[in-house]
């Protein structure tokens, strides 16, 4: 198959090029809550192939965004169950959860704010994002509010706020901060614009980021993902840089 590569020690046996990231924390796979996927076969479709690529563990982020997809328990447990027990019929080997990724804006504030608690990647870890056009002036109360909550923040697709691009250094105060960072897969490939795809480049050359994320949602992020195989450049900074996704080994089970 055309996104399986050698190992690098010559061997007969091909490896997925996404092996050694082995878990990915970011993709809208629940189906008919967001933006993303809208049915059952093509999150299945989308599942197995990400599979394919070398992913043993999904933990999917539908959007929570409180003005446009207010999504809750209500809304994920029954198409999340679909999607479980039609892998578990279908003996998927792919270990898969949701998380969600929160929008951080007034309505977020008072999420934080009232009981349950939040969906999270592995009971500590919580994927939030923020406007792509200006970041909200509360910030820094909301990450240190979430800190103090217990909560590890991580900051998804820092690399697309086009507010930071003209001031890179404003990325170190989320290191001070204590929030880590996850790009995304597609970035790095300039599939979202070449300015994206330098603000990318110029995070992982200075460690900023922690964690890669596929950030599924459709079938042309798909095409893009596994095009990403003919990048020799990408594949070997994929198996080299330290992301932390395959430590993920164990998530707290929402349902």
């Amino acid at each position: 198959m055309f996104f399986f590569r050698k190992k690098a020690d010559s061997s007969s046996t091909h490896v997925p090029f996404l092996a050694g990231i082995a878990t990915d924390i970011h993709s809208h796979l629940v189906p008919g809550v967001d933006d993303g996927v809208q049915d059952l076969e093509t999150s299945l479709h989308f599942i197995d192939t990400l599979h394919e690529l070398g992913i043993q563990q999904v933990i999917t982020t539908p959007h929570i965004m409180m003005d446009r997809y207010p999504n809750s328990a209500e809304t994920l447990t029954a198409p999340f169950r679909q999607v479980k027990e039609a892998l578990r019929e279908k003996n998927s080997p792919v270990n898969f959860h949701h998380a969600a990724e929160y929008y951080m804006d007034e309505y977020f504030e008072e999420l934080m704010k009232t009981p349950p608690s939040l969906f999270t990647l592995n009971g500590e870890l919580l994927l939030v994002e923020m406007s792509f056009m200006c970041a909200p002036p509360q910030l820094h109360q909301w990450l240190f509010d979430l800190s103090a909550q217990g909560y590890r923040p991580v900051l998804a697709h820092p690399e697309r706020y086009n507010h930071y691009h003209n001031q890179l250094e404003e990325y170190k105060l989320f290191r001070q901060w204590g929030c880590l960072m996850q790009v995304n897969l597609l970035s790095l490939t300039g599939y979202y614009g070449k300015h994206i795809q330098k603000t990318a480049e110029w995070l992982i050359d200075n460690k900023l980021i922690d964690f890669v994320g596929t950030d599924l949602h459709h079938e042309k992020h798909l095409s893009a993902i596994k095009a990403i195989a003919k990048d020799k450049k990408l594949v070997k900074l994929l198996e080299t840089y330290p992301f932390q996704n395959k430590n993920i080994t164990t998530v707290t089970a929402n349902y």
